[in-house]
């Protein structure tokens, strides 16, 4: 009964480490262990680093992880590429000497070999392609048409008299010190950020680019490309699902459920042989176990990102302006009920007063009249680019920047 346990704490650690990391800093959270995993593996960890670097090797070398740190993050770099390419020949490597030999299989048909050479292939030119395209910069030159397309709300953006201003819905990307317009995506790849200009290209990349077969998962940070998203849910979902087909496999044609009750004389129920059968397996296919829990949990997570991203491209909302949306609201409703409590005040030190005289209420009376509280005026969301789920889907498949009439624009 040790090897249930095994596989029950291993799936919870790495959900619980996921949840953590990628939903520990919402409010839901606050103040739970949740949060404090959160903060460690974003922020903790590091920090410790550093101290943990000054005291063994001192100031200089604290120094030296700080420099790291700045070309690495700060400076246009190829890091991020020679990272990306290194991933997708470590992990199709890894994935060709673990799991290819078990395709074809009993579940599984030898097409998944080619398909994955496709997959890999056509990611590979299509990251070269988002690298080296445009990813929509302003520029003195566009910055009157961008302002022209995307007006001050005076909401969630104010116009302001400053040099260094940037305008509505844009981006500074720091490791090539540009300012990027943003088309409700944000996506960390290659030498610079995509924005509008390759939204085309990161969509089919965010397709192709998780080379994915029977395992592994290249995370790509993203905000707002839905239908991306769903893409890598099902990717993900394909890549558990091949490997659960390969490991079906393997019992059937080893006849591991035979040998076991005829031979063994195990009682023919789940309960009584998946202990038997997950310990087999581990023994066997640990690493084909390992990656196909690993890509259910991503494809349970991504579900729910892609709902939420779809959400933004229909509303014509980024992630920012999701963020400046929700400090506008609780601003507002913090307003609005101290403008009620001081309504109510003003009723009841009317009501006092003019009651002196009166005999007192009953008890019932007061508990209701108490309850009645005037009504808090409605926060209203008034996005002014939202302009209908149909236009703002065309606005993220064809981003204004890529339009003739915004070329028209610019040239005149």
């Amino acid at each position: 009964m040790e090897v249930p346990w095994l596989l029950l704490v291993h799936g919870s650690v790495t959900a619980l480490v996921v949840v953590s990391f990628l939903c520990g800093q919402w409010p839901i959270f606050e103040g739970t262990f949740i949060q404090s995993i959160n903060h460690f593996l974003t922020f903790g960890a590091y920090h410790y680093l550093l101290r943990f670097v000054q005291s063994v090797c001192g100031t200089g070398a604290r120094d030296l992880v700080l420099g790291v740190e700045g070309y690495c993050c700060d400076r246009p770099n190829p890091i991020l590429q020679v990272f990306y390419v290194a991933i997708i020949g470590v992990t199709y490597f890894i994935i060709v000497q673990t799991s290819f030999q078990y395709i074809p299989g009993y579940y599984v048909s030898g097409l998944h070999r080619y398909l994955s050479v496709v997959a890999v292939s056509v990611g590979a030119i299509l990251f070269v392609l988002t690298s080296f395209s445009d990813p929509g910069t302003v520029t003195a030159e566009n910055v009157s048409q961008y302002v022209s397309s995307y007006p001050y709300d005076n909401i969630i953006f104010v116009e302001k008299e400053c040099s260094t201003c940037k305008i509505t819905r844009s981006n500074m990307f720091h490791p090539v010190q540009i300012n990027i317009i943003k088309s409700g995506q944000k996506v960390f790849l290659g030498g610079g950020q995509p924005g509008q200009s390759t939204v085309e290209y990161v969509t089919s990349v965010l397709l192709d680019s998780i080379t994915i077969v029977d395992g592994w998962y290249l995370y790509l940070l993203i905000d707002g490309i839905a239908f991306a998203s769903f893409m890598h849910f099902l990717i993900c979902l394909y890549g558990a699902l091949i490997l659960g087909f390969i490991l079906a496999g393997e019992i059937k044609e080893r006849k591991i459920i035979y040998i076991l009750t005829v031979y063994y004389g195990i009682d023919n129920s789940f309960s009584g042989l998946f202990p038997h059968v997950a310990q087999w397996l581990l023994a066997v296919h640990n690493t084909q176990i390992l990656l196909s829990v690993f890509l259910a949990i991503l494809a349970l997570l991504l579900g729910g990102f892609c709902a939420y991203h779809a959400h933004l491209c229909l509303t014509n909302t980024t992630t920012n302006e999701t963020f400046k949306w929700q400090d506008y609201i609780m601003w507002m409703k913090k307003e609005n009920e101290a403008k009620a409590d001081a309504a109510t005040l003003r009723s009841s030190i009317g009501s006092a007063n003019s009651d002196a005289q009166k005999a007192p209420p009953s008890k019932w009376r007061t508990f209701f009249m108490r309850s009645r509280t005037p009504s808090m005026e409605p926060v209203v969301r008034n996005n002014i680019y939202d302009r209908g789920m149909i236009t703002n889907l065309c606005e993220v498949v064809v981003p204004l920047s890529e339009r003739k009439a915004f070329s028209r624009m610019k040239s005149d």
